[in-house]
C-alpha cells in the first residue's frame, strides 16, 4: 500500500509538473507572437526562411489539432433522413449538432437529437421539444391545438396542424428527467404522441440542432435553397 500510495504520488507530480510546462510553453508562444518578448539578435539573424516556414507549419497543425478535438468532443454533424421536421428540416439536411455535454439541458423549443434504443435501433431522430419534466401537455385534436400547463402554444413553425391521435392519452405530465418531443410535421411524424417513441429520457438526447451547414433536396423533390443556411430556429 505504501509503495501504491509513493507510486501515485511521483504520478501526480510529474502530471503537475507536465501541465506546469505545457502552460509556461503556450504562455512563451503567445507572448512571443505579440511581441511581449523579444529574442536575441543572433537567434533572429541565424533562422533562415526555411526554419521560419517549419515553426508556422508547426504552429498550425496545433491549431488544427484543436479544433479536431473541438469537435470530436463539442460537436457533431448529421445529416436528417426522415421528413417528420418538414418544412423547418428538409430530408438530406446537413446539420451542425452541439454536444448536450455543452448546450445544456434541453428547453421547450430547441430542435434536439435523439437516440433511443427501443426506437429504431438507436437510430437518431431530429424532433423538437415542446415541454420538460414537470408540465403537463394537452392536445385538442378536433382544432389541433397543443397546450402547456394550460396554454395553447403559439406554433409558426408547424407544417400542419396537430390532429393525429397515435395512442397517448391526455393530459399528461412530463415524468422526470424526462422530455415531451413532437415533429414540426405532424401529419406524418411519429412522435411523443406515440407509445411506441413517448417521453424521451434526458440522457437519450444527443445534442441540440444549432445550424444548417448544406440543404438537402428533400427526397429528391426540391432545388437545394441555399438561403436556409445558417441558425436553426
Amino acid at each position: 500500500n505504501l509503495i501504491k500510495k509513493e507510486g501515485n504520488a511521483l504520478f501526480f507530480y510529474f502530471s503537475v509538473e507536465n501541465a506546469k510546462r505545457l502552460c509556461y510553453n503556450v504562455k512563451y508562444c503567445v507572448m512571443k507572437r505579440k511581441g511581449e518578448v523579444t529574442m536575441p539578435e543572433k537567434e533572429k539573424e541565424s533562422r533562415s526562411w526555411q526554419q521560419n516556414v517549419l515553426l508556422y507549419v508547426h504552429d498550425l497543425m496545433y491549431m488544427l489539432l484543436i479544433v479536431m478535438i473541438l469537435f470530436l468532443v463539442a460537436f457533431r454533424v448529421i445529416v436528417v433522413n426522415q421528413s417528420s421536421m418538414f418544412s423547418t428540416l428538409w430530408d438530406g439536411d446537413y446539420l451542425l449538432l452541439e454536444s448536450r455535454m455543452f448546450c445544456g439541458e434541453p428547453e421547450p423549443g430547441d430542435i434536439v437529437v435523439i437516440s433511443k434504443a427501443s426506437f429504431d435501433n438507436g437510430s437518431p431522430i431530429v424532433k423538437r421539444v415542446i415541454a420538460t419534466e414537470g408540465q403537463t401537455v394537452d392536445i385538442d385534436f378536433e382544432s389541433g391545438t397543443v397546450y402547456v400547463d394550460g396554454e395553447a402554444l403559439s406554433e409558426a413553425y408547424i407544417h400542419n396542424e396537430t390532429t393525429n391521435e397515435e395512442g397517448t392519452v391526455f393530459p399528461l405530465t412530463v415524468a422526470e428527467n424526462c422530455i415531451f418531443v413532437l415533429g414540426d410535421n405532424r401529419a406524418v411524424s411519429l412522435d411523443s404522441r406515440s407509445p411506441q417513441l413517448g417521453q424521451i429520457d434526458r440522457r437519450e438526447v444527443l445534442g441540440k440542432a444549432v445550424c444548417l451547414l448544406i440543404p438537402g433536396t428533400h427526397h429528391g423533390q426540391l432545388l437545394p435553397d441555399y438561403s436556409r443556411i445558417g441558425a436553426i430556429q
